[in-house]
């Protein structure tokens, strides 16, 4: 069994999600998979580590982007 996880938060707009990678990366040791696209103004981050540190990087995340932006939704999946 695996003890990893994947992180997905998605805001409307670039600078959201910008937000929400930086406080993810300084919250805790995860690794940034990528910022995509989806259209419509959405935009999607994903991220990978352990699943605790995931667990804390997704919550700081998460309330980042909601200062700056509109949070979508924020999701981990162990």
């Amino acid at each position: 069994m695996s003890d990893s996880a994947i992180g997905l938060i998605e805001t409307r707009g670039m600078i959201g999600v910008l937000e929400a990678a930086d406080t993810a990366a300084k919250a805790a040791d995860v690794q940034l998979l990528g910022v995509e696209r989806i259209g419509g103004g959405l935009v999607s981050l994903r991220l990978t580590g352990n699943v605790a540190a995931v667990q804390a990087a997704v919550k700081a995340a998460a309330a980042a982007a909601e200062q700056v932006s509109e949070l979508v939704s924020a999701h981990v999946i162990p």
